[in-house]
């Protein structure tokens, strides 16, 4: 299964998100791939300690830019690799829209050649709505869209929400909306209201699961490891642990 990790605005947890659900079904037994085509390139920084010595060539770059196959590394976690990203990435726009071939396609040709190695592939996407994005829908399976408390994180998924119904109508017929996932939640009114507008708003769309503002996941990342090795009985790690529960019943 293919599942992309998205959301139109940053800082939102999607980076985390996507670090904590790869790590925590490969500490499962489950063989899992994370696809960095963010050209932040977070997870690709937290999870492969060697990063700064890996060139353009050794990563997503070359697929998408060179329609070379994917390159994919192992990470510090059992059972769990990683496709990174670079920064150049983000000149990927200029160039998909002027390419003539399937330029949708580019990630999920190389991508359909290895996912039979894995259980389970994530895909970090950029926070835009971008051909990257596009490519990350085409080769996905389904799609989790991250959302924080707030006015304008509400208002984005309205965008998010008609890139995947235009991705299903043009360019992959089986592509479905997994569901919205809450993030960064605390005590406050303002993040009360906002799951209140989402659940009543999106009926049935949104996960059970609720993942708590923690600065385990901070601190987490700034020592280069996902929230379970880092602190496992943090309340965001037993956050995600219930998500994995709710989502792949394992």
């Amino acid at each position: 299964m293919v599942i992309s990790i998205a959301s139109q605005k940053g800082g939102v947890g999607k980076t985390s998100s996507t670090i904590s659900l790869a790590a925590g079904l490969a500490r499962k037994g489950k063989r899992v791939l994370l696809v960095d085509i963010d050209s932040q390139a977070n997870s690709s920084k937290v999870l492969l300690h060697n990063y700064p010595q890996i060139t353009k060539q050794q990563t997503v770059f070359a697929t998408i830019l060179e329609r070379s196959p994917l390159p994919n590394h192992e990470t510090g976690v059992p059972n769990l690799h990683i496709v990174p990203s670079h920064i150049l990435l983000s000149n990927t726009d200029v160039e998909l829209t002027t390419a003539i071939d399937h330029r949708e396609e580019r990630l999920k040709k190389e991508l359909d050649a290895l996912k039979g190695n894995y259980d389970y592939v994530f895909i970090d996407c950029p926070p835009t709505l971008s051909w990257l994005t596009i490519n990350a829908f085409t080769a996905s399976d389904k799609v989790i869209v991250v959302v924080s408390p707030g006015y304008f994180e509400l208002d984005s998924i309205v965008q998010i929400s008609k890139t995947i119904k235009e991705v299903k109508e043009y360019f992959n017929p089986h592509l479905e909306l997994a569901g919205f996932l809450f993030t960064m939640s605390d005590p406050t009114v303002n993040s009360k209201t906002s799951l209140q507008i989402l659940r009543q708003t999106y009926t049935g769309s949104v996960f059970n699961t609720v993942i708590p503002r923690n600065t385990d996941l901070r601190d987490a990342h700034f020592n280069r490891q996902d929230v379970f090795s880092f602190n496992p009985r943090s309340t965001a790690a037993l956050a995600y642990n219930k998500l994995i529960g709710e989502l792949f019943d394992v």
